[in-house]
């Protein structure tokens, strides 16, 4: 069987006296779209917060197996060292450097993957520069993936909602990462965004070989698009399945999903 591309065992994260994730063990395989839903102050990003770096959980522990790379525990890690690993994230509320273009955030993004020191940087040889043309020509092609390549030269800040969204992907993706994290996608698209959405997230898992695990509240999207779905509710996972396992368990409906799904 296939190695767990991330696997959580007894993941706990306490803030005092609160206990934000409960014990929540998931696994997550090469090739898969999964997502993660539940209430509002569910645990979920809590739980990407600890997985990618931003917070150390309190108890159990995160393993990741990287394609061609010796599997490792990262609990503890700083977020840049998780990223080198192949793990990358967008957040719940946009992160672009704003000042800078489409095309320099997206640039930012593979600074992990040049290995350009201080001083090429101050005093670029051959070496140097070429790396920075191969970076320029990456740079573009994710924004061309993404749809953006007629925003390269853009001001991030200038650009439209929507496309904001898929620039912080485009950025997350020239991390060259095996696992995209991402933190409710589809928040605050309008129907149709969302729907392209649904497009892209798809072709960047067959296209890139990414496996993506995504909070999203957009029941129709995450229905449409993942394998398997994990819900949390007040920091436990209460139910683990297919969608259609999932928009029929009582547990969920209860907790979660009410009648929506059914609509």
């Amino acid at each position: 069987m296939t190695d767990a591309l991330l696997d959580i065992r007894g993941l706990t994260m306490d803030f005092g006296g609160l206990r934000a994730v409960d014990g929540v063990s998931l696994q997550l395989f090469p090739g898969e779209i999964v997502a993660l839903i539940g209430p509002n102050g569910a645990g979920k990003t809590t739980l990407f917060n600890c997985i990618t770096g931003v917070y150390r959980p309190t108890g159990g522990e995160i393993r990741v197996n990287p394609p061609k790379q010796s599997g490792r525990r990262i609990d503890g890690l700083p977020p840049h060292r998780i990223t080198t690993l192949g793990l990358a994230r967008t957040f719940q509320n946009i992160r672009l450097f704003n000042g800078m273009t489409a095309l320099e955030n997206v640039m930012l993004g593979r600074h992990c993957r040049t290995t350009t020191g201080l001083f090429g940087a101050i005093v670029p040889g051959p070496a140097a520069r070429r790396q920075e043309q191969e970076t320029i020509a990456a740079s573009f092609a994710l924004l061309e993936g993404v749809g953006l390549a007629q925003y390269a030269d853009e001001v991030a800040g200038n650009l439209p909602y929507g496309a904001q969204r898929r620039l912080e992907i485009a950025r997350a993706l020239a991390t060259t990462p095996s696992l995209l994290l991402l933190d409710e996608p589809a928040a605050g698209m309008n129907p149709q965004e969302t729907r392209e959405l649904d497009d892209l997230i798809v072709r960047i898992r067959d296209e890139q070989q990414v496996a993506i695990l995504l909070i999203e509240h957009d029941m129709r999207l995450v229905m449409n698009i993942s394998e398997r779905i994990h819900v949390l509710e007040y920091g436990k996972l209460i139910a683990s399945g297919t969608p259609l396992a999932i928009r029929n368990d009582p547990k969920v409906i209860e907790a979660y999903l009410g009648e929506e799904c059914h609509a």
